[in-house]
């Protein structure tokens, strides 16, 4: 019998091409699986077959545990104290096996044992191509549609199959059993039944991998594609930048009468293509990305990374895009936050802020309307600048002597330091609780206190709309300070959920 079993690995071995220690390990699992049932549920058994004789060996283990766990399972588990009274070095995470009489292979269920080894076979066969595949360093795979799944595509490629799904396929794209299909390779996932390799067809990278493939001066670093925001199977946005003077990125990449965009775009159900040059200069980048509208004027703010864009009328719903798509993709391949305005609601934003600033360095600095415009005018809208830019720069404004620049950051250090104090000893009403909210600045926290807004718990109840007329913050800033407020209320997911449902309603 023991020969028998010899010859069986090795007829295996060489009709499904795969390692014989692969398929004596399917042996000592189907040999094992069938000793278990000897055995009161839960035990642990292993087998070990010699590779060379055919003979095996049984035996039944515990696994070692530590005592403050406890044995979860008394059959195949033992305490390490009660472990070590037989084995004085053994040590958590080993394990104690005792020889037990092997059952003859007759004696095991022929069919049971037969699919244990076809599986474990099927699953060595598997990874064996699945390493194969791999190996190749393939970023787009390439194969037939062979079945649907849940509204997923197993997607065919030799004997490999990769999962498409749902939310990863072009809206509107009608794939059936048979077609051909392209798609990126996201991840491989060998604990997935079936198809392990995930798939996307709407993914940014699976555009850039498409260019680099019509564009050979991308695979010689002639050009490179810095980034890229799709809105699946509608418009995208590539930027791209030339390391070579004499190649022009964008003309490279649309090809002669277009050929290489359009070789894209076709692949991706007619999806348009916006290529723009990319800038480390932030507000050209912006400015290329938010094409094909023209600009009139541009605001950067780096506290908040954002940026404020004016546009004239002509220009505004351009800019804007059908449903906001056009902002929203140069939004995502700039990495800023863009505002478009135009011209009418930029003078009145500014006239807005200018106005804030003018109260605050009139109450604050106590100086009169023309100091506060002066300082407007030449960029000011803190005390903290006023207080702590470098001396040189106040003194070359010609409005201001030396004296007058001293006494002005004087009078800011001293205004910051008395509102510090303020809070930290709850003057005027102002919890220290408010006061230690995390993004809240002395001049909101003045802000919030001139509107009656003295707790945390009273900024927590404000909706988003009005905490935007108190602070004159964005929405989504607003938002964002109202969650952080909250936070102590909720100390479970199901609490931070309902808290941001909360937000999302305001």
């Amino acid at each position: 019998m023991n020969r028998e079993l010899l010859m069986l690995v090795d007829a295996i071995s060489r009709e499904k091409n795969v390692e014989r220690d692969v398929v004596f390990g399917a042996v000592e699992l189907a040999l094992a699986s069938a000793t278990k049932k000897v055995y009161p549920d839960g035990v642990d058994i292993r087998v070990a077959v010699d590779r060379d004789s055919g003979n095996y060996e049984t035996f039944r283990r515990w696994l070692v545990v530590a005592d403050e766990a406890g044995l979860q399972n008394p059959e195949a588990e033992e305490l390490v104290t009660d472990a070590r009274d037989e084995i004085a070095d053994i040590e958590e995470g080993d394990f104690i096996e005792k020889p037990v009489e092997s059952l003859p292979i007759g004696r095991i269920g022929a069919q049971a044992a037969k699919q244990v080894i076809l599986q474990k076979i099927r699953d060595a066969e598997r990874e064996m191509l699945l390493n194969d595949f791999m190996s190749r360093g393939d970023k787009i795979f390439v194969g037939t549609v062979k079945r649907m799944d849940k509204g997923d595509l197993i997607v065919e490629s030799g004997r490999v199959e990769g999962r498409l799904r749902r939310t990863d396929m072009i809206p509107k794209e009608n794939l059936r059993t048979g077609d051909r299909v392209r798609a990126m390779i996201m991840e491989v996932d060998t604990t997935l039944r079936g198809a392990p390799i995930i798939l996307s067809r709407t993914a940014p990278e699976y555009m850039v991998e498409l260019f680099r493939q019509e564009v050979p001066e991308i695979e010689q670093g002639l050009l490179e594609i810095k980034s890229c925001a799709r809105d699946a199977g509608s418009r995208a946005k590539i930027a791209v930048l030339s390391h070579d003077k004499r190649v022009d990125p964008i003309g490279t990449c649309v090809g002669v009468r277009g050929t290489r965009v359009n070789g894209v775009t076709n692949e991706l159900a007619g999806e348009r293509v916006d290529i723009v040059l990319w800038s480390e200069d932030p507000a050209q980048f912006v400015i290329g990305a938010l094409a094909p509208a023209n600009v009139s004027s541009i605001v950067v703010d780096e506290e908040r990374h954002a940026m404020d864009v004016v546009v004239d009328e002509e220009n505004l719903a351009i800019a804007i895009g059908r449903g906001g798509q056009n902002v929203r993709l140069a939004s995502e391949l700039t990495g800023w936050k863009i505002n478009i305005m135009d011209a009418n609601e930029s003078a009145q934003k500014q006239a807005n802020e200018t106005d804030t600033s003018r109260k605050l360095f009139m109450e604050k600095l106590d100086v009169d309307e023309e100091i506060a415009d002066i300082l407007i005018a030449e960029g000011f809208t803190s005390l903290e600048e006023v207080a702590y830019v470098p001396l040189q720069e106040m003194l070359e404004i010609e409005s201001f002597d030396e004296d007058t620049v001293n006494e002005l950051r004087t009078r800011a250090k001293d205004a910051l330091l008395t509102m510090e104090i303020a809070l930290e000893e709850n003057v005027g009403g102002v919890s220290q609780n408010l006061h230690d909210v995390e993004g809240l600045t002395p001049e909101l926290i003045d802000k919030l206190k001139a509107a009656g807004v003295a707790t945390r718990d009273d900024l927590a109840d404000l909706a988003v709309d009005e905490l935007t007329e108190i602070t004159g913050q964005s929405a989504d800033e607003a938002k964002a300070l109202i969650m952080t407020a909250r936070a102590h209320w909720f100390t479970d997911d199901a609490g931070k959920a309902a808290a941001s449902a909360a937000a999302q309603e305001q």
